[in-house]
């Protein structure tokens, strides 16, 4: 397990930098899990934006939780980001959100997948219009790490905030369909404090 994490850290180094900052959170009867965060000004302007990274969920891989016993090798792996601008909201306090997030295939069973939603139970950082969101799909932003056969490769899934309406949204529509709207519309994902985009 320290091995595999290990080489995600230095894995998401390559990709992002060495992390300004960093947390760990601990759960009653899970692993520990950091939250490291990254300072990142794309292209070069004043634009900055902070980047959240999970470490530790990839330790051990997601199961079926319809099966009565966890496969210690055989299963998907994964770790969260989370990209927002800086600066505009107290983003920090997103971390234990995050470690939550992380946790919920231990805690919960559940197989984290692009397209998935997950729901924080509360706004992730104070005033977030966001209370809840959507995974997308892995290899853009850090790209998939390879592990030794048997291992699947860990997948580095970005975190995309919707507000109460983009969820609801998107429970009947489907995440492609709210994926295209945002698009169509030009939505600024990483804006902490975007409104919902129009759904009508």
């Amino acid at each position: 397990m320290g091995e595999i994490l290990a080489r995600v850290e230095a894995h998401l180094k390559a990709a992002l930098g060495e992390p300004d900052a960093r947390a760990a959170v601990t759960f009653l009867g899970t692993d520990r899990f950091e939250v490291l965060r990254f300072l990142d000004s794309p292209g070069g302007g004043g634009d900055v934006v902070m980047r959240y990274a999970t470490l530790g969920m990839s330790a051990q891989p997601m199961g079926d939780p319809a099966q009565m016993l966890a496969d210690p090798v055989k299963g998907p792996r994964a770790e969260l980001v989370l990209s927002v601008r800086a600066g505009l909201a107290a983003t920090d306090q997103v971390l234990r959100p995050l470690a939550v997030l992380a946790a919920s295939p231990q805690v919960e069973g559940v197989v984290v997948a692009p397209g998935a939603s997950l729901d924080v139970g509360g706004p992730l950082w104070p005033g977030a219009p966001f209370h809840s969101v959507l995974v997308g799909e892995p290899g853009g932003l850090v790209a998939d790490l390879a592990l030794d056969a048997p291992l699947e490769p860990v997948r580095f899934l970005p975190l995309l905030p919707m507000t109460v309406n983009e969820a609801a949204w998107k429970r009947v529509r489907g995440a492609r369909e709210l994926q295209e709207r945002w698009l169509s519309r030009g939505t600024d994902l990483r804006d902490p404090l975007r409104r919902s985009v129009a759904l009508d």
